[in-house]
């Protein structure tokens, strides 16, 4: 690699991506939605103009990570709305200037969820598999059809992230319960929840990138989890009780029924199948360890980068 641009890099995975890139000495442009105020941003998204091709020729990779919020609750008609611009909009104006650089485009690593497959109980999940019926699973079709406006020229990989685990991440309003003592079982607590950390994320795009895969990819934990499972890792490591359940019903009281069903309740046994049969290394194989590694006082701020 020699330059990779990243739309949606001041997030929690572009920042750390950026971070592991310039690391090992690889150029990273980074597009932004105000005017450029250094040599290596880019302007875009502000005055409706489609973005200059030029502006990604010679890449390496162009990644695209926007989208607001999943985390924001409660999702409102409107929000949803938001949540669904975020991300088509910008993912479609980069598939356009992709598409004109035609064979001599730069690959793309689009952002997309494991939120695509819905709630599948019992059931492992592949890259193969068909999308769900959820809010966030016809969201993350349409991203996805999105990417794929960058053409046949173009090397395209979706990569469908699990919620990652860390305190920015999907912890942050579980440490939250946990730590006021209201920490317990989420629905049944009992449904596969996806997951991954933050080193391994940032591994496995840099694995999509170097290793030339296209289509799309589970960035995924090998090791499945429950949800309490999850739960009790962050209890113990924040020396707290795991006891309250919070009822289904409840749930889609509060937050509604999109949130609840896409988020927190969905039973999704999803298998990190390319990543494993592409020879990615994970750092960690549990989530527990995920979740103990990112609990940790004193905890490595370099993130994971596969060894050669």
């Amino acid at each position: 690699m020699t330059t990779v641009v990243i739309a949606g890099a001041s997030g929690l995975i572009g920042t750390a991506l950026a971070r592991s890139l310039s690391a090992d000495g690889v150029s990273v442009m980074r597009l932004v939605r105000r005017p450029a105020q250094n040599a290596d941003e880019i302007e875009w998204l502000t005055d409706g103009r489609p973005l200059d091709p030029a502006k990604l020729a010679g890449a390496s990779a162009v990644v695209g990570l926007n989208g607001a919020n999943i985390g924001r609750l409660p999702w409102t008609s409107k929000y949803e709305r938001t949540l669904r611009r975020s991300r088509l909009i910008p993912t479609r104006v980069l598939a356009t200037a992709l598409r004109a650089l035609d064979s001599d485009a730069p690959a793309f690593v689009s952002a997309s969820a494991v939120g695509y497959y819905g709630s599948r109980p019992g059931v492992e999940l592949t890259e193969q598999d068909a999308t769900g019926t959820t809010f966030l699973a016809r969201l993350c079709a349409d991203w996805e059809q999105e990417a794929r406006r960058a053409g046949d020229e173009c090397r395209v990989a979706c990569i469908r992230t699990a919620p990652i685990l860390h305190r920015r991440g999907v912890l942050k309003p579980l440490i939250r319960l946990t730590t006021l003592g209201v920490g317990g079982p989420i629905g049944r607590g009992t449904q596969i929840w996806p997951w991954i950390s933050l080193e391994d994320e940032i591994g496995a795009i840099r694995h999509v990138i170097d290793s030339g895969i296209d289509g799309a990819v589970n960035l995924c934990g090998p090791t499945p989890a429950t949800s309490n499972e999850i739960g009790r890792s962050i209890a113990h490591a924040l020396h707290r009780p795991f006891l309250v359940p919070v009822p289904k019903w409840a749930l889609e009281l509060v937050v509604g029924r999109d949130v609840t069903e896409s988020v927190l309740t969905p039973d999704a046994d999803v298998i990190p199948a390319v990543l494993e049969k592409t020879g990615f290394a994970f750092r960690y194989r549990t989530a527990r360890e995920a979740t103990r590694a990112a609990l940790a006082p004193k905890r490595s701020a370099q993130p994971h980068r596969e060894r050669p």
